[in-house]
């Protein structure tokens, strides 16, 4: 995978902050709260986000797994083509979703639907937090939360039939994801009015577009 597409995968993590306050935001602020002591203590928010990226890892290393044993089909198809288009496809959906022009990557969201049923009861035994292993458990399974950002960038893991790749491709993303759901557990009403702001999007969504562009453009 080259570096550009890791590159680009932070950057879809980093720029889609909106997203991910709108979907985590209220996670992150339930996580908050429950946090022993008077304040949010960093290391608490550093384990629970530490365990959620771990998540996104593994769940890349399977993507990438799953795509590397579909290269057998290359005597009949070109995969790796095939599969190189539809990642920098995604980035285009994504770029129209950052920027507020067109909602369709939500639809993926319905696919995880079903694990989630059974991974969020466990979720809530794992609150109110106590420790920093709790808060590092309950990251590992809020990381399965279904989310379109993740599963659109989880395409691309797949498109590099590689474990290793397709695991840091979901690595860069998620610490792309850490500055917005960090700064969310201390500032969060101030940080979700700057990244709801259309000027932030219409950017944030113009880069992501533009990688798919470039992408696309390299297969003719």
């Amino acid at each position: 995978m080259p570096e550009l597409s890791v590159f680009a995968a932070f950057l879809v993590g980093l720029l889609g902050g909106g997203h991910c306050v709108g979907m985590c935001g209220g996670i992150v602020g339930a996580v908050t709260l429950t946090l022993p002591g008077q304040r949010p203590r960093i290391s608490f928010l550093l384990a629970y986000n530490g365990g959620r990226i771990a998540s996104y890892a593994a769940a890349g290393v399977l993507a990438g797994l799953i795509g590397a044993s579909g290269f057998f089909l290359q005597h009949v198809l070109p995969v790796e083509k095939l599969l190189y288009g539809l990642a920098n496809l995604m980035l285009v959906v994504l770029g129209l979703y950052l920027a507020g022009l067109w909602q369709g990557v939500l639809q993926l969201e319905r696919v995880g639907g079903v694990l989630w049923q059974r991974l969020q009861p466990l979720s809530r035994r794992l609150l109110p937090l106590r420790s920093i292993p709790q808060a590092f458990a309950l990251g590992l399974v809020w990381g399965w939360l279904p989310c379109g950002l993740v599963y659109s960038v989880l395409v691309a893991a797949l498109a590099t039939a590689s474990g290793v790749q397709g695991g840091l491709l979901m690595l860069a993303f998620g610490l792309g994801t850490l500055p917005t759901l960090l700064t969310m557990g201390l500032t969060a009403v101030h940080l979700k009015v700057w990244l709801q702001q259309l000027w932030v999007r219409r950017i944030s969504g113009g880069l992501v577009l533009g990688f798919g562009l470039v992408g696309l453009s390299r297969l003719f």
